[in-house]
């Protein structure tokens, strides 16, 4: 069974308690206090420098921010491996030591719960929830704790930064502290009298890492960052980020009416493990035809420059008139300022049909252009 003793929804991270404590910022520059904005169900910084800097920084060279939201679960007991396999949507019984992977969690209608990584170390198994799903889905979870040996343990007392950008490796190694060649791998390290929990998370463009240690030390690590030149960002340059990659976020982009194909999440399916809660309507998709829309990564050309199209915006296949032909909505949309120019980039759910050929689609405002690749971004 659980016990739950997560912070609520509304919680503070551990790094913005430090940047909006008085004793900080009498001892920065005379700006106005970091605001803090909800973000993944904590209060987090949202601006740490100019919106240009900071994207600046994680697409060109290093960047530290917050991730307290980040809440980490220990699943314990004799049947933690073969419950926990029944649960999510990717392998637990076959993970690899010292590694982890992304997965969804499903109803047994099929529909996404939530998401959660699931990190293996020896025999030690822990989900990383974030703060605005946990309690819905440690509920979710202890739902279906029958007659299993299992139980669902917070690990408590620990916060994490993470670390982004191209330049981030070299800012782990001038603190002494490992350099993971392979996403979704952890190890340990140590800065000072530091200990750190080094892992590398999934990113399209640039390396990210999460870095995670005990909560009264996290200022301390955030200065050390800081010190061997990581540029601080706030949360609003990681979202602009996370649209530009064309990461799903769950309660954005995913929906909890959602079929696992239909979000083009692949990293999260396993088709050879064993059976969980929701496989059998995967795996009916995957044999017997496919879904009929897809969450798909755009690049928007609004008529007017700088006018970004509103979140749940509908896209066309032909102009942007009511006559045409609805190809889907739009679920997520950021403006990349960068090297003195904008561009504007989204995520939406688009229909199968219209990702026939290279058509731009329309919108009342402009049009949008699906990527099946990486945005060859241009840094200086």
């Amino acid at each position: 069974m659980m016990e739950l003793e997560l912070p609520t929804e509304t919680s503070i991270t551990a790094l913005a308690a430090h940047l909006t404590a008085p004793a900080h910022s009498q001892t920065t520059a005379p700006h106005a206090a970091p605001l803090l904005v909800p973000y993944r169900g904590a209060l987090t910084v949202q601006h740490l420098d100019a919106p240009e800097v900071e994207t600046g920084a994680l697409l060109a060279s290093a960047a530290v921010h917050d991730l307290g939201w980040l809440r980490r679960v220990e699943v314990r007991g004799e049947d933690r491996f073969r419950w926990l396999s029944g649960m999510v949507t990717n392998t637990v019984e076959a993970l690899a030591d010292q590694s982890g992977n992304y997965n969804l969690v499903l109803s047994a209608q099929g529909r996404i719960q939530g998401d959660v990584a699931v990190w293996r170390r020896g025999n030690t198994l822990q989900l990383e929830i974030e703060a605005g799903q946990a309690e819905a889905l440690l509920a979710h979870f202890d739902h279906f704790i029958i007659m299993d040996d299992v139980e669902l343990v917070p690990v408590s007392g620990e916060s994490s930064l993470g670390l982004s950008g191209p330049g981030a490796e070299q800012v782990l190694a001038r603190l002494g502290l490992p350099v993971l060649t392979e996403m979704l791998t952890v190890a340990d390290g140590q800065v000072d009298s530091i200990a750190v929990r080094v892992e590398r998370g999934y990113g399209t463009l640039v390396p990210h890492y999460a870095l995670w240690t005990s909560v009264e030390l996290i200022p301390a690590l955030w200065k050390a960052l800081l010190q061997q030149g990581a540029q601080p960002v706030g949360a609003a340059a990681l979202e602009t980020i996370r649209i530009v990659e064309g990461i799903a976020a769950y309660g954005v982009d995913i929906q909890s009416r959602d079929l696992a194909q239909e979000t083009s999440q692949v990293r999260a399916l396993n088709f050879t493990k064993g059976c969980y809660l929701g496989q059998e309507i995967v795996e009916r998709i995957r044999s017997r035809g496919q879904v009929h829309r897809h969450l798909r990564s755009l690049e928007i050309f609004p008529d007017t420059p700088g006018d970004l199209p509103a979140i749940g915006t509908e896209i066309r296949q032909t102009g942007g008139t009511a006559e045409s032909k609805a190809a889907g909505t739009l679920t997520s949309v950021a403006a990349l300022h960068l090297d003195g120019s904008e561009r504007i980039f989204a995520i939406g759910m688009v229909r199968a049909e219209a990702e026939v050929g290279d058509a731009p689609l329309s919108y009342v405002g402009g049009s949008a252009q699906i990527l099946f690749s990486n945005p060859k971004l241009t840094t200086a």
